[in-house]
């Protein structure tokens, strides 16, 4: 998320010195936010390995649930703990 602020400064000189700073903000600006865009698409590219408990999770089969009380429909992961434990017992 990208949050602009502005600030007002004043700014005096000849009209020539004035573009001449905002030139520079703005090309300035242009790259900071092209090099953010960069790096995030660099950072979600890079993706490592589930460990089998994630693995174990993800498989909708593997899930079980609560049947009554306060935690209905809720996943019971002492339950699935305990599965997933057994099931890498050979």
């Amino acid at each position: 998320m990208i949050t602009e602020v502005f600030t007002l400064v004043k700014i005096e000189g000849t009209l020539d010195e004035i573009r001449e700073l905002v030139g520079d903000v703005k090309r300035t600006v242009s790259t900071v936010k092209s090099t953010s865009k960069k790096v995030a698409k660099a950072a979600k590219g890079t993706t490592r390995k589930l460990s089998a408990w994630q693995r174990y999770i993800k498989n909708k089969s593997n899930h079980i649930k609560f049947k009554r009380g306060d935690k209905k429909g809720r996943l019971d992961l002492k339950r699935m703990s305990a599965a997933f434990k057994r099931s890498r017992k050979k």
